[in-house]
């Protein structure tokens, strides 16, 4: 079941002071599609996504906000609506003495880095998992060279958990090497 209508305006799930994290539209699937196909927005991960790969990781996320009632959301612009990539929360899965657990996460239109929004959103979300979700912890992850995203964990509060390989680079990859931040809500 898809999470959008043609004809209904998308959940809003957060705003802050300059965007609206909300579910997604079939008008988002050109951009959605255009991020992921970035080569420099996807330097971090093993490659990027074709369209069809695309298409496929909205479907997952769409189903996840469904059946969770969070998720990724689509972030948007709060003055002109402009589709900026997503930001949201996440339950990683895959097998890690940390896992599963919920992670923090973002991935924005190059055109739009170094304005804040990763920041801005990633603290909003924390928020919402911590008052209103009443998760223990929240977690995020990068692959070890990612300085951008390594400086939004510290800017959001997340402390340093340590390095993992992730299971799902090819050990071959230099991007399996991932530091690993969490929150410290005690």
């Amino acid at each position: 079941m898809s999470h959008y209508s043609r004809n209904h305006a998308p959940r809003v799930y957060l705003e802050t002071e300059r965007l609206v994290l909300r579910g997604w539209t079939s008008a988002d699937r050109p951009g959605f599609a255009s991020l992921n196909r970035d080569p420099e927005v996807m330097r971090y991960f093993p490659a990027p996504l074709s369209e069809s790969e695309s298409d496929a990781l909205l479907t997952r996320i769409e189903q996840g906000l469904e059946r969770q009632g969070y998720g990724l959301f689509a972030a948007t612009e709060k003055t002109n609506g402009g589709f900026l990539g997503f930001i949201g929360l996440n339950r990683a899965t895959f097998k890690s003495d940390f896992t599963p657990c919920v992670e923090v996460g973002w991935r924005l239109m190059r055109a739009v880095w170094g304005r804040g929004f990763a920041t801005e959103g990633a603290r909003a979300c924390l928020e919402f998992a911590r008052q209103e979700l009443k998760l223990p912890e929240v977690y995020s992850f990068t692959a070890r060279s990612n300085a951008r995203s390594i400086a939004v964990m510290r800017r959001i509060g997340l402390n340093f958990a340590g390095e993992f390989d992730h299971p799902d680079v090819d050990a071959n990859n230099p991007l399996r090497r991932h530091v690993l931040y969490r929150t410290d809500w005690t």
